[in-house]
């Protein structure tokens, strides 16, 4: 019986949307492997000398010596606890977002305040990742939040939302999956990510010229814009069947339909993010 498995599998994934890993393991390394099949040779070349000195960010629970690794770095040490018992990097929690409310005008002002949000990191990292003086250890953890948290832009709902902690309060259905567990983060987060990725073609691979100027074109506040502009115009907009600042309902539905037209935009987001690392990347080390 065990052999049949894999075909019903298959099967199954040819009809119906499915649970499956989740994205920002999945989704986090796809934009790293993106951005390193489009940096410099001297860029990969200083990730890979930075990369070396991995002990010095003293979490060898968390490995980042290889782009994929150092890509959900900044997820993994979220488990790493004191000996209270108390999380070690419990600060860092609210570098992953911003609350950018999509039904009023955009402002990373408010959201960003003391530098506690994802594009204000992105900066900071960025600044440190550049400066060839900088302590060696600032220098490795700078890289490895950078090519996290630039990830982490480009999910729709960690850079807009409507008071509903980036849809984790939206109870939502995938497909015919309707486990309580499941909300509107989480779908965007993992099952509709891992879905779009692994539409064919390929994302990682080497982008024109002209295409990756394109993409990259503007700084973290344009892409900041832009991609709560995709919270509102599309996420909440589909997930509400209409205007995105209409009433949520108590629980929203994903239907097949709905998650094939949603593909081509999450495609979009990870490629994006994808080569505006390597623009900074480039910027920063090249």
């Amino acid at each position: 019986m065990k052999r049949l498995f894999p075909l019903i599998a298959a099967l199954a994934a040819l009809v119906v949307a499915s649970p499956a890993e989740a994205y920002w393991e999945y989704g986090h390394q796809t934009v790293a492997e993106i951005a390193w099949a489009n940096i410099k040779p001297s860029t990969r070349a200083h990730i890979l000398a930075l990369l070396r000195r991995q002990k010095l960010l003293g979490t060898p629970e968390c490995k980042a010596g290889t782009i994929d690794d150092a890509a959900v770095w900044a997820d993994c040490i979220k488990g790493i606890k004191n000996p209270d018992g108390t999380r070690k990097f419990d600060y860092t929690s609210t570098w992953h977002y911003q609350d950018v409310n999509v039904c009023e005008p955009f402002d990373l002002i408010e959201a960003c305040k003391n530098g506690n949000c994802v594009s204000a990191q992105i900066v900071r990292d960025a600044k440190v990742l550049a400066d060839r003086r900088a302590p060696a250890a600032d220098r490795v953890r700078a890289l490895v939040f950078l090519i996290h948290f630039v990830g982490d832009l480009h999910q729709p709902l960690h850079a807009g939302e409507k008071g509903d902690k980036g849809g984790n309060d939206v109870k939502a259905d995938y497909g015919v999956f309707t486990a309580s567990r499941l909300n509107l983060h989480s779908i965007w987060d993992g099952y509709l990510a891992e879905r779009a990725i692994s539409t064919g073609p390929n994302l990682v691979r080497r982008y024109p010229a002209a295409e990756r100027a394109r993409i990259a074109a503007g700084g973290v506040t344009d892409w900041s814009r832009e991609s709560w502009q995709v919270a509102r115009d599309v996420t909440y907009a589909t997930a509400i069947g209409g205007d995105p600042c209409g009433a949520t309902p108590t629980r929203v539905k994903l239907d097949n339909e709905a998650i094939e037209r949603l593909i081509p935009t999450v495609r979009l987001e990870v490629k994006r993010g994808g080569l505006r690392l390597a623009k900074m990347l480039d910027q920063a080390l090249g």
